[in-house]
């Protein structure tokens, strides 16, 4: 009868249910939950009229569509592209495989500011691309589309190493089951493949969403951060910080936290009801 106490009862690694929770509710208001109310707390210093005209100010309003409008761009690209390289990675053998698949954690592990010097000098007029594509009309750096090219380079492992562990547990079977049927490779991709990477495709485009939206270290140096042209919100975030301007700085960071949370709540529950179409299907 011991024995089968012993057998039959639960044993946990860590403390119990309360500790652990408590370290956890302690730790995440230590890092997250206290410094974002400090940035709500220091907004009040502003009126609502006071904080109205600094979120919609034309400065901030051009911010706004240029980190939201690139930073989606370039996570619907790394998408696409995340997609090919993991499937290549996971599916094909090839020399330099290993090297190949340690390059995509290179954003990861590069400080972002050598990113962006890094990028800047490549692109750039006398770089070793930008000295190509300068001649044909297409300037890349001080401009918004090396601010894509910086925010698509950060955010591509978010997309590969998501997805990267789905594929590696898809049945290739599955696949041969649908060519046998006389499915064609478009039909086996959209109605075999893609309905079980989707879930983990949305969550590496959510986070590498959000990664391009606070992007500040690489984009400073490939951008002339040109107000109404080429200064994204952190950027504008900084310039107000630089003129001690503390309120207004707070108030636009408030806004930037809203529509993040309001776009990630959105792609979270995107995320959720296909996981749970896919299950009644």
């Amino acid at each position: 009868m011991p024995a089968k106490n012993i057998v039959g009862k639960k044993t946990r690694v860590l403390p119990g249910f309360h500790l652990t929770l408590g370290y956890t509710l302690l730790y995440l208001s230590l890092i997250v939950l206290i410094p974002l109310s400090a940035v709500v707390w220091k907004t009040t210093s502003l009126t609502w009229h006071e904080f109205w005209q600094v979120v919609t100010m034309p400065q901030a309003l051009a911010a706004y569509r240029l980190s939201f409008g690139v930073s989606f761009l370039a996570a619907l690209v790394n998408g696409i592209f995340g997609l090919i390289v993991a499937w290549v990675l996971v599916r094909y053998n090839f020399f330099g495989k290993r090297i190949v698949d340690a390059l995509v954690d290179l954003p990861f592990a590069l400080p972002t500011a050598v990113a962006g010097i890094t990028l800047a000098y490549i692109y750039g007029p006398h770089g070793w691309i930008g000295g190509v594509l300068e001649p044909m009309g297409i300037k890349v750096a001080n401009t918004r589309l090396g601010i894509f090219v910086a925010l698509t380079f950060i955010g591509l492992p978010f997309i590969v190493r998501t997805v990267q562990p789905v594929i590696e547990d898809l049945d290739p079977e599955l696949e041969e089951a649908a060519a046998s049927m006389g499915a064609t490779r478009w039909q086996t991709f959209w109605r075999v493949i893609f309905p079980v990477l989707s879930p983990a495709l949305l969550t590496g485009f959510s986070l590498s969403f959000a990664r391009a939206l606070g992007e500040y270290g690489s984009v400073v140096f490939i951008s002339s951060n040109i107000p109404m042209k080429t200064q994204i919100l952190p950027l504008l975030i900084m310039s107000e910080l630089d003129g001690f301007q503390i309120g207004k700085a707070t108030a636009l960071a408030v806004v930037m936290l809203v529509i993040s949370f309001v776009l990630l709540l959105t792609i979270n529950i995107l995320q959720w009801w296909t996981s749970r179409h896919q299950q009644h299907n």
